[in-house]
């Protein structure tokens, strides 16, 4: 289906702490490449977000320095703001779910589902707070886990053993706020059926075969379960208020009760764009691009994220009616951080006000594409990051545009020669020059970010090879003709490249265009020129004869190795005073009090090839009734497939292994365990804390592992 405009959201930050380099890989990078890959195509696009300001997060934050939520927020959403800027984001708009505006359409959301009787009610008793006066919410509750007996478990997860909780079942439960013992009271809530839409989200889904492997294994695994009610509605002092008219007429107080922030941070997409088109003097334009059926919705998030974006946002969305949905939510994976789980309790994390202050934000944009987690969880280590930079951007990239301006500026007079008799090579390289804006331009349009940085690089390293083949530096002695025609083809390559390379490398690219002289492109940025060179232009020579240039400058200077350990030396130590909260527990836990075990006993290489390792993919995951340990695996080996049994049920959620790439014991007895058999093991990593990690290769199916 064609589409007439796009509207991309990346999912809303909580605005109590800075962004760091998981939020960019997961949400905001891969938004901002397809958002400026699109402006260039002439594309009418327009790209919304906004910090979620609302959730127990927030009051969490609040409680422990003692201030308001709104103080919280208020230091926050600017910082969030202003790094964004900075780091190159391209948002029509970055609002916040405090405005008047998101409170108002919120509500009016809320009313018109309550209108049409989609809402269903419960009272139910809930733990109460005696001295703070309040409900409490799932995080003001802490108590003894009934798993592992950790003694600071809140109400909705062991932070220690990752069990799922409800506050209900904490054991000695005492609240946070007073630590008071709370009370169990009567309360009334709405809550939203989401198992009366399955059946249409169903079928919805099923239009989508397209969507990312890790985004539908996540999705048919809750359908499987089968989808229930979720309350929208909750006891906190911070939030957006349940409209009074709608409680009256039920017969509820709706002094306290808010809506739930996963009810309202969704709408804050559409409360944004309304913001955007007030503030483009067209108050009613929001509505073509949330109501209008030829709008491409795509939602940017992590994979973290997935049901609410694939599910519950899309099940409002239908109950409202008159609203598109998503055709497309290209979900990402976790980014680890020097091959060990991103932490912002003990600081393990690249804060990025803090890169800005240290780099070029076109350098950490071109390195951080290169490792997205699209597929599975990535890592970003700063070696890699000095590679990418000395390696490609400067010996590569920037190599290729200083050797061809310098020779334009000593061979040519400073201007564009004339292209007289090509030769064959110079024929070939104009002609796969051509194929660039469809090669790069088709991988950001279905999501494929890496392939498009991999063939944007591509396109300068060809240039690099023909301007070697070419050896200019004879042909100037030998054949002038010839040493023009080669200074004239690099130079159209290095003005289709400050084209093609602008989503990934803006800064650089307007550096470029600069170099070349060259100032009539179409902008990737909201409100800039749409008159001028496009992204398909960029097939074709874009510079005439005689054009004079600009002045010639390094396009990247390389990184030294001091610099490199400077930076990973910030990792775990003391914390930015800037950085968000996490939970109590293992997580906070300095590294050097956990140890490692002890090397086993040693054992002779024929004891290690007795074991068969193998790759395989997980298919299907789902808790084993009765154990809370287990989970039921199904790996495809390739050449057949096992039902395996794993020990990682307090690790990781059944839809979390879907897709996953295993390495497993393949000649490992059958084992009998809750009834039924385990065909193999899958084998995983445990940190000093106790934490899995699953062990991954690119490895095919099948392939042995030595």
């Amino acid at each position: 289906m064609s589409f007439k405009r796009i509207l991309v959201t990346s999912a809303l930050p909580y605005a109590n702490g800075p962004i760091h380099l998981g939020h960019l890989a997961g949400a905001y990078l891969p938004a901002d490449l397809f958002c400026r890959y699109q402006r260039l195509k002439k594309s009418d696009v327009v790209f919304v977000c906004g910090s979620d300001e609302m959730g127990v997060a927030i009051m969490v934050r609040a409680r422990k320095e003692g201030v308001t939520p709104q103080d919280i927020v208020d230091r926050y959403h600017p910082q969030i703001k202003a790094a964004f800027e900075r780091f190159g984001m391209s948002f029509d708009i970055y609002s916040r779910t405090t405005t008047s505006v998101h409170a108002a359409t919120s509500q009016e959301f809320f009313r018109t589902l309550a209108e049409k009787d989609v809402f269903t009610m419960k009272t139910e008793k809930q733990l109460y707070d005696p001295e703070a006066g309040i409900f409490l919410a799932d995080r003001f509750v802490v108590g003894t886990c009934p798993t592992c007996k950790n003694e600071n478990a809140y109400g909705d997860q062991c932070e220690k053993c990752g069990s799922t909780l409800s506050p209900m079942e904490l054991l000695n439960p005492r609240s946070t706020l007073s630590e008071a013992t709370p009370q169990l009271r009567e309360s009334t809530h709405w809550f939203l059926p989401l198992g009366d839409f399955q059946p249409q989200l169903e079928k919805w889904v099923a239009t989508h075969p397209e969507w990312k492997p890790n985004v539908l294994g996540q999705i048919k695994s809750w359908l499987q379960e089968g989808l229930r009610e979720r309350a929208i509605t909750r006891d906190v002092p911070w939030g957006v208020p349940v409209p009074e008219d709608v409680a009256a007429t039920k017969g509820v107080d709706a002094k306290g009760k808010v809506i739930y922030v996963w009810f309202d941070a969704p709408i804050g997409y559409i409360s944004a764009t309304k913001e955007w088109a007030i503030r483009e003097g067209k108050p009613d334009a929001w509505k073509d691009y949330w109501q209008d059926e030829e709008t491409r919705l795509v939602h940017f998030i992590g994979k973290d994220n997935i049901v609410f974006h694939c599910l519950m946002f899309p099940a409002m969305l239908m109950a409202h009616g008159g609203y598109v949905l998503p055709e497309n939510v290209p979900a990402n994976e976790f980014l680890n951080i020097e091959g060990d789980k991103l932490s912002t309790s003990r600081n393990w994390a690249v804060w990025l006000h803090e890169y800005l202050e240290d780099f070029d934000p076109d350098l950490l944009r071109y390195a951080l594409a290169t490792m997205l987690p699209e597929t599975k969880d990535a890592d970003f280590n700063w070696a890699e990051f000095q590679t990418r930079v000395n390696s490609e951007l400067a010996d590569v990239l920037g190599n290729f545009v200083n050797r061809t301006m310098t020779f334009a500026e000593r061979f040519s007079n400073g201007k564009v020669p004339e292209l007289v008799r090509p030769n064959d090579i110079d024929k070939y390289v104009l002609k796969e020059l051509s194929k660039f804006p469809e090669r790069i331009g088709s991988a950001y349009d279905r999501y494929k970010n890496r392939e498009a940085v991999f063939e944007t690089m591509a396109l300068a390293r060809m240039g690099n090879k023909y301007f070697n083949d070419s050896e200019p530096w004879h042909s100037r002695k030998t054949d002038l003709q010839q040493c023009a025609n080669t200074i004239h083809i690099s130079l159209q390559i290095c003005a289709s490249l400050a084209v093609l390379m602008e989503p990934l490398l803006p800064g650089s690219a307007q550096k470029l265009r600069e170099m070349l002289n060259m100032d009539s492109v179409v902008s990737s940025m909201p409100g800039g020129s749409k008159e001028g060179i496009t992204w398909d232009d960029a097939g074709s020579p874009l510079l005439s004869a005689g054009h004079k240039l600009g002045q010639s400058s390094i396009l990247f200077s390389k990184i030294e190795d001091d610099v490199m350990e400077a930076q990973k030396a910030k990792l775990g130590t003391k914390p930015s005073t800037m950085q968000s909260t996490a939970p109590t527990g293992v997580e906070g836990q300095e590294m050097e009090e956990l140890v490692h075990p002890p090397v086993k006993d040693t054992i002779t290489y024929d004891d290690f090839a007795k074991l068969d390792f193998r790759m395989g993919t997980v298919t299907h995951a789902e808790a084993v009734p009765k154990s809370k340990k287990l989970l039921k695996l199904q790996i495809d080996l390739g050449f057949e497939k096992r039902q395996i049994l794993a020990g990682a049920a307090e690790h990781f959620k059944p839809e979390e292994m879907i897709g996953h790439r295993v390495a497993i014991v393949a000649n490992l007895a059958p084992r009998q365990m809750m009834g039924m058999e385990s065909q193999g093991m899958v084998l995983m990593a445990e940190g000093r804390d106790g934490t899995l990690s699953i062990m991954q290769s690119t490895g095919e199916d099948g392939a042995t592992i030595r």
